[in-house]
């Protein structure tokens, strides 16, 4: 049986790839062959549910099965699909494409990895001692979400306060910035060694892995308030 034509945006087919049928697949540009049997090897994945049944995917000129993901690191998360071998580089960016893959397995050997274990638990130690770190990450998603609704972004203002006496400066910057930037969330102050960079840091990745990919930061007065803009969902 053939694969299913999906060259064409609007064209469907009630085809199935055949289980033992080598796939070829276009991730973000870079060209990987492997077998059905592997990319359902975890049926909760996302690579699961895309092969599952009649494909979700599109093909390039070539009739490789696209993927529009950087492609960089799928050579790895392949490799754990096939062999159930561990990177032994880039840690950090294969666990972001097994938490977009959603392969569990991949990503609990990962966070075990004394690599991984010991930077996870540093972090979560470090947000413990943030106030309300988790709350207020879930007040900015909530408020990028509803301000998008209607312009596709949100410009939303991140106050940090590193120290008990930064809260002596915080109306006189908030008020030296643009006047229509109306949404602030402000995070600290903490007691802890990391940094200001080390929170945003922070910020950044939690916020990133709700799908919001394009913001930028800039930094204001004692260099403590950080302006989050143009927050896109993917």
């Amino acid at each position: 049986m053939s694969l299913p034509d999906f060259k064409s945006p609007g064209k469907q087919s009630s085809s199935v790839i055949p289980h033992a049928t080598v796939v070829q697949l276009n991730v973000g540009g870079r060209l990987f062959s492997t077998s059905l049997s592997t990319l359902r090897k975890h049926p909760d994945s996302k690579l699961a549910e895309l092969f599952g049944g009649q494909p979700k995917l599109h093909t390039d000129t070539q009739g490789c099965y696209f993927i529009d993901r950087d492609g960089s690191h799928f050579g790895a998360v392949l490799e754990f699909l096939r062999s159930d071998q561990l990177p032994s580089d880039n840690i950090q960016e294969v666990h972001k494409e097994a938490i977009y893959y959603n392969i569990k397995p991949l990503i609990k050997r990962l966070e075990e990895s004394p690599r991984l274990f010991g930077e996870l638990v540093g972090r979560q130690q470090f947000l413990s001692r943030v106030p309300h770190y988790q709350e207020n990450i879930e007040v900015l998603i909530r408020i990028a979400r509803a301000e998008a609704i209607a312009a596709r972004q949100s410009t939303i203002m991140i106050c940090i306060l590193r120290t008990e006496e930064d809260l002596g400066f915080y109306d006189d910057a908030i008020n030296s910035l643009e006047s229509d930037k109306e949404s602030v969330v402000t995070f600290g102050p903490w007691k802890a060694v990391p940094s200001v960079k080390d929170l945003v840091d922070c910020i950044r990745m939690d916020i990133e892995s709700q799908g919001y990919r394009k913001w930028e930061v800039w930094t204001c007065g004692l260099q403590y308030f950080y302006h989050n803009v143009s927050n896109t969902s993917s």
